[in-house]
């Protein structure tokens, strides 16, 4: 017997108004009216479930537009951490103008008030560095008669205030004279040989050359602008003469990038990572997008004293076979974000994966700041007890940092997989909940390799911190020339974040390197690394997680 939906609703609902007298049905008719009440009800069951499905993908697809907008949002004016030190910026104006204020306005007040204001709203002047060249002024008296009785004045001591004063940046010639010396007896003529320049016959010095790649790739200031401030100078230097320089002196400095690399690779732990760099495509008049790969050695939070070091290699496009090929001499534990391109790498059995913890903290973020979840929140809340220790054991030894690990880290890692884990079946499949916490199980035995290695980090934020110049300068200067001038940049962000990396500073740093890299050997090209060059001051620890 077949009953449709329409029929079956119907029935029952006839039957509800108006029961019969159950007592007096025939047994037929009683079986007629049961089996169409359960169809009915079997009816409103699946239309009620079918409705509860619709919702739940409803409200997924609403999560997941709220989380692309929240994203975009981000995109379009900044990471929350970019907005705050853009807010802690205009605060330090704020302050920079109320302090100018006060300082105009006049307050007419005691000589013995004034002594104690100043003495209580001051700071403490601290001393003048002593390393700071000093020129001595002495300011003496014109008299040599006592003005009050007209007798012989005599030494009797000296004030001295130190006074600090800028004197700015200045070009100067330096004539290179060459006298000829003619022989006596035969005519001979002869000349001392010219000393070797940085680029050749070039009229730009060691200094000159270091602070316009400097300028580029540290301060981020585009040729054209240094172009424009030059000229203030009374220089007239065209952007392609100083494009000249950019590209001549990066192909000096190329072996000693070379050697960098070297460095870096042979490390047993390493921090990669990559960011897009559009580069002006030839005979098109746009830009394709380029890859600035960035390969980070740096161990000084596991108390190694290494001289830390970033290797920047450049690539027209993102395929696979880049890092591949960057990679073939490498063997150890790479950190690295959760990029397809790095599978094959660790597919060869020579690297193990550490994934990035920041990275899967991210996407609890982008949830927790979209629509406030309760998951998301509860996510943070136990991935920041993880940080916390990580901050407690920063600097000490690699051996002291896997043992602490193991005693805490490894039990909250436990608890973080379990609860993740029993949280799944309360989720819809379709959200961005599910798809957070999915990302982290998926990768979990890379996300707790950290807890197992001391020489390990929690996350890949040295490698993040490399690219920052690299975004910075992309504001400004746009795109690279071509994919020559993307692999010149390689070359000198990886000479002057090394210079960084090592307390050294880049311009001094690249001064003497080009002043000294055309006669030196270049068996000898590793006397010219940033910390073999000069002994850093204070060489800085990385940045906390």
């Amino acid at each position: 017997m077949h009953i449709t939906a329409d029929v079956a609703y119907w029935q029952a609902m006839s039957a509800r108004a108006s029961l019969p007298d159950l007592d007096t049905l025939p047994p037929q008719a009683l079986r007629s009216l049961i089996l169409a009440q359960h169809q009915a009800l079997t009816v409103q069951a699946e239309t009620i479930q079918a409705q509860d499905e619709e919702l739940a993908g409803r409200q997924a697809e609403i999560e997941r537009l709220q989380l692309l907008i929240a994203k975009l949002r981000r995109m379009q004016f900044g990471r929350r951490s970019e907005k705050r030190e853009r807010e802690i910026e205009q605060l330090e104006l704020q302050l920079d103008e109320l302090a100018t204020a006060q300082a105009e306005t006049p307050v007419a007040v005691s000589p013995v008030e004034a002594t104690a204001a100043e003495v209580g709203s001051k700071p403490a002047r601290r001393p003048l560095p002593p390393h700071l060249p000093r020129q001595k002024q002495t300011i003496a008296l014109q008299e040599t008669l006592c003005p009050a009785c007209g007798g012989e004045l005599k030494p009797l001591g000296e004030d001295v205030t130190e006074i600090l004063e800028y004197v700015p940046a200045h070009f100067h010639v330096i004539e290179q004279v060459r006298p000829k010396l003619a022989c006596a007896r035969c005519d001979q003529i002869v000349q001392a040989p010219a000393p070797s320049r940085p680029i050749a016959r070039g009229m730009a010095g060691p200094g000159l050359l270091a602070h316009v790649l400097v300028a580029k790739y540290c301060d981020h200031l585009p040729l054209y602008r240094q172009e424009d401030i030059y000229a203030r100078e009374g220089v007239e230097l065209t952007r392609a003469t100083l494009a000249d320089w950019v590209g001549g002196t990066s192909q000096l400095l190329a072996p000693l990038g070379e050697e960098i690399r070297r460095h870096v690779l042979g490390a047993s732990k390493l921090h990669a990572d990559d960011t897009p760099v559009p580069v002006l495509a030839p005979g098109l008049g746009k830009t394709k997008t380029g890859r600035l790969w960035t390969y980070v050695r740096d161990d000084r939070p596991a108390s190694d004293t290494t001289p830390p070091a970033v290797w920047f290699a450049y690539s027209p496009d993102r395929k696979g076979e880049h890092p591949q090929a960057h990679l073939r001499p490498f063997t150890g534990t790479l950190q690295a974000d959760a990029y397809a391109g790095f599978e094959a790498v660790y597919a060869t059995g020579r690297v193990r994966e550490a994934a990035c913890w920041a990275h899967g903290r991210r996407k609890f973020y982008d949830l927790e700041v979209a629509h406030k979840s309760l998951i998301a929140h509860q996510a943070l809340e136990r991935i920041e007890a993880l940080y916390a220790i990580e901050r407690e054991i920063r600097g000490r030894p690699a051996e002291e940092r896997r043992t602490i690990r193991q005693a805490r880290a490894r039990p909250l890692l436990e608890s973080l997989r379990t609860w993740l884990q029993s949280c799944l079946p309360k989720l819809s499949q379709k959200s961005d909940t599910t798809a957070a916490a999915k990302y982290a199980l998926s990768r979990w035995e890379a996300l707790a390799r950290y807890a197992e290695d001391g020489q390990l980090e929690i996350d890949n934020n040295a490698a993040e911190r490399a690219l920052r110049a690299v975004a910075l300068g992309r504001k400004n200067y746009l795109f690279a020339g071509s994919d020559r001038g993307g692999e010149s940049a390689a070359t000198l962000y990886s000479l002057i974040g090394s210079a960084k990396l090592n307390g050294v500073d880049p311009e001094k740093y690249l001064r003497e390197v080009l002043s000294r890299l055309p006669d030196h050997p270049i068996n000898r090209i590793a006397e010219l690394l940033p910390w073999n060059l000069a002994a850093p001051a204070a060489a800085p620890q990385p940045d906390a997680p």
